[in-house]
């Protein structure tokens, strides 16, 4: 398994992701379709680039390989010079293919992901002004994405609240979710494990704290999805995908803050939304999207098969009696090898396949959402862990 990940990196990932930068307004293109055409012209989806700079700055970290720093500033200048509301701060929801904001929106999560990609690229490169740029975010999100209880979620360019309609699904309008303090959750990690600045770690302690008491249903082994202000739950909907990557982000938030007390108030958490996931949502092969009110979504969707290679080998790592776990994730990636990653020439990965691998194809392979984030952290995960 180890050398056909690396090879799945080294030899299509990157090189793919390689072939959307756009050296004449910056970034990258921001859509391929399923028949493989690229929209030159399409809008580049803030999130796609935090995404992308976020993996090269990564990629270089682990390879060393001049050319992908060189890509990771290219991210990063766009990030820098373009996404970045020089007025009102924080990061717009996308640009025009030539850099001018498309849609103004300022959404918590993305500027979580901006933090992730800025954090991660002064790791990379050293540069400062990132560094500098990532808390500039931060203190953003801690004094302008809250309210008395938690992260709000949508703001118009000035930060004031708006509907929450890019992060919310399946019938509802939430005022919180889950996903959004996971990933301010993840970038913060990130921010922390590269600086070390106390504040950052007191949000993490406090995050943790929110997971445990508002987001995890202990009865349920599960987590909760979307919430009212105040964190009571909208739907019944179990996210499979989301609780095996929760379960691994936690357990590695854990591991960098180095606090005892949540080491033992978190570990059981997560060791439960794994079996949980094991038991439910596992097939033998790979992992179901979601339930919705007891029906199951049995499509394979790109990311949820990438955090379910990890999280299992995460779950293995944590418990090694847990042979089982292990199994999973490299029948897991039998599936992805199969029928996730796209063989066609000039593309990576299918968006969503059906249980029996047929691919959807009205899925581009690349638009705001789709990039080598999940994909490429899971080569990169099982690189570092079992390389």
């Amino acid at each position: 398994m180890l050398l056909e990940i690396k090879n799945e990196l080294t030899e299509h990932i990157i090189p793919f992701w390689k072939k959307l930068r756009d050296n004449e307004y910056g970034g990258y293109y921001g859509y391929l379709g399923y028949d493989l055409k690229l929209d030159q012209k399409a809008d580049k989806g803030c999130i796609l680039n935090n995404r992308i700079t976020w993996f090269f700055s990564n990629a270089y970290t682990l390879l060393k390989d001049p050319s992908l720093l060189d890509e990771a500033k290219h991210g990063y200048e766009f990030l820098r010079d373009y996404c970045i509301d020089r007025v009102n701060g924080g990061v717009f929801w996308s640009m025009t293919y030539d850099g001018k904001p498309a849609d103004s929106t300022k959404h918590t999560y993305n500027q979580a992901f901006c933090i992730y990609a800025l954090a991660s690229y002064y790791e990379a490169s050293g540069d400062r002004e990132a560094l500098q740029l990532a808390y500039q975010l931060f203190d953003i999100i801690e004094e302008k994405c809250m309210d008395d209880l938690g992260y709000m979620e949508a703001f118009n360019e000035r930060f004031e609240a708006v509907d929450n309609d890019k992060l919310s699904e399946n019938g509802v309008m939430a005022d919180k979710t889950m996903n959004t303090l996971l990933h301010v959750f993840e970038a913060y990690t990130e921010l922390y494990r590269v600086d070390h600045q106390e504040k950052v770690k007191k949000r993490l302690m406090w995050m943790m704290d929110v997971f445990a008491e508002h987001m995890y249903n202990p009865t349920l082994h599960r987590q909760e999805v979307f919430f009212d202000r105040e964190y009571h739950s909208l739907i019944d909907l179990h996210s499979y995908g989301h609780d095996i990557e929760t379960a691994w982000l936690i357990d590695r938030g854990v591991e960098v803050i180095d606090e005892a007390a949540y080491t033992e108030k978190m570990t059981p958490i997560t060791k439960d939304l794994t079996q949980n996931i094991y038991k439910t949502a596992f097939n033998g092969h790979s992992l179901a999207n979601e339930c919705e009110r007891g029906k199951v979504d049995t499509t394979r969707i790109w990311w949820v098969q990438a955090e379910t290679v990890v999280g299992f080998l995460n779950g293995y790592q944590k418990d090694p009696s847990k042979k089982e776990y292990l199994e999973a994730a490299e029948k897991t990636w039998d599936f992805i090898k199969e029928h996730q990653i796209d063989k066609r020439s000039g593309s990576e990965w299918f968006y969503a396949v059906t249980e029996d691998g047929a691919p959807d194809e009205k899925r581009p392979i690349v638009e705001a959402w789709k990039c080598p984030y999940h994909n490429g952290r899971m080569c990169m995960e099982v690189i570092k862990r079992i390389g």
